[in-house]
């Protein structure tokens, strides 16, 4: 079983990408902010981190992302990027950064489901 990390300040937001991903089978943690996310990945190594880009805090998910790539015991962990920022420099500097794909918000369920898929083979 595959296991994902949620890092999303919007509690519904959160609970709408864990409801998509519980009918796929994967393992799932939740965190509110950067520093907390950054934290669990740590701690649970996950296959995937679904990440947004602007949360509040110090750490936000651009720079949560750039740590994770950086940390050679997180060297198997994907980072998908969750923004509603449309402009193209900023989907470049996500992947800068070392996110492994950019989801634009709204997304569907179906979108979600495809870039986890797609990322974590």
């Amino acid at each position: 079983m595959k296991s994902v990390l949620i890092v999303e300040d919007q509690e519904e937001i959160r609970e709408l990408i864990r409801v998509t991903l519980e009918f796929e089978n994967f393992s799932i943690d939740e965190a509110a902010n950067g520093e907390e996310g950054l934290r669990k990945a740590q701690r649970t190594k996950p296959n995937l981190v679904l990440m947004d880009v602007m949360m509040p805090g110090a750490i936000d998910g651009l720079t949560a992302c750039s740590r994770i790539r950086s940390d050679p015991g997180l060297s198997g962990t994907k980072v998908v990027m969750l923004t509603s920022r449309t402009d193209p420099r900023d989907r470049a500097e996500g992947l800068r950064m070392g996110a492994s794909a950019y989801l634009l918000k709204p997304f569907s369920p179906l979108e979600l489901i495809t870039v986890c898929q797609k990322v974590l083979r």
